[in-house]
């Protein structure tokens, strides 16, 4: 791996403290080497121990600068202090892992950092995330989801990259069509909601429709499903499937609502837990045979583990967050 000399250390603080115009070409060897995880170039700071006089206040405020221009989050200045420039890189670092801005941290356009991608994320199990587009389309995220697009978005094109799971509710403009790069596949609309779900693992994507018409392919544009509402459409390196939804609990992740007419305890302790994270364990298995017929419309964990113990004689106990359910 290539070191950086001490005139490359001094000028990479020098650009983060806006004392001197950014290096193309220097950010992005720092950036492809270290990547913001193996931590070498960190160490590298260390051992070399120096010392240098940065304006921390107009680092920040340079930092606040770029993010802001791509609709990031913000942080708060920090005053003036002296301070090697290991603690300086370990700080901003820091800031940028907490930011999300992982992926963000790329060159676009002309070699810009910083510039051209804004990325909005869900993270661990934060419940969902609404983001609207600057063209007025509405999405929710669901958990561990991730959604980009381009600071230009809406001039020439609509397009947004998407990671996990989200409900659309797009704004129609038939001269520019809403496109969503989906993994390893691509979905297009004029004006229309849709549900997509990527899954990374297995290579597959899965869209459901429920108003207007959305057009879903491969990333090779050879496979292609035209959906129209009511049907769910997937398509993997394996196979490509269209059928009617017949799940009517397909969105509660984003509604929060639930509907039974006669499931096992068994498929709804399932669903509690992808819309609610609720962690249900039966000590008996023959609890789970239980039928349940009520619906689940955003009660409160404890209201919903109350009702399904009155409904079959259960107690319950609860420890961290799991919920455990025994017979009286």
């Amino acid at each position: 791996m290539e070191k950086f000399t001490d005139r490359e250390w001094e000028e990479l603080a020098s650009m983060l403290g806006g004392e001197k115009e950014d290096d193309p070409d220097l950010l992005k060897r720092f950036y492809d080497e270290d990547k913001f995880n193996t931590g070498y170039h960190w160490k590298e700071l260390k051992q070399m121990n120096t010392e240098k006089e940065i304006d921390v206040e107009k680092a920040w405020s340079r930092l606040r600068s770029r993010l802001d221009e791509n609709g990031l989050l913000t942080v708060n200045e920090q005053p003036h202090v002296r301070f090697n420039r290991s603690l300086f890189f370990k700080i901003a670092a820091v800031v940028i892992v907490l930011l999300g801005l992982g992926s963000a941290f790329l060159y676009f356009g002309a070699g810009n950092l910083l510039t051209g991608k804004t990325v909005v994320s869900t993270t661990g199990n934060q419940k969902n995330l609404q983001v609207t587009l600057p063209d007025g389309s509405n999405i929710c995220l669901n958990r561990n989801t991730r959604l980009s697009y381009n600071k230009s978005f809406g001039r020439k094109e609509r397009k947004v990259n998407l990671e996990g799971e989200a409900f659309f509710d797009v704004v129609p403009d038939p001269a520019m069509p809403f496109t969503v790069d989906a993994g390893n596949a691509r979905v297009e609309v004029l004006g229309t909601s849709f549900n997509i779900i990527t899954d990374n693992e297995n290579l597959a994507v899965e869209v459901y429709v429920t108003s207007g018409k959305v057009k879903l392919s491969d990333d090779s544009g050879t496979q292609n499903l035209i959906l129209d509402p009511g049907y769910v459409g997937t398509i993997s390196n394996e196979t490509t499937e269209k059928k009617i939804n017949d799940n009517p609990n397909y969105l509660a992740w984003n509604t929060g609502k639930l509907v039974y007419d006669g499931q096992k305890l068994d498929v709804v302790f399932h669903d509690l837990k992808r819309v609610y994270d609720m962690d249900i364990i039966a000590d008996d298995p023959e609890i789970l045979d239980n039928m349940w017929t009520s619906p689940i419309d955003n009660q409160p964990q404890e209201t919903i583990i109350r009702l399904i113990c009155a409904s079959f004689n259960l107690n319950f106990t609860k420890d961290g967050n799991v919920y455990h359910l025994s017979k009286k």
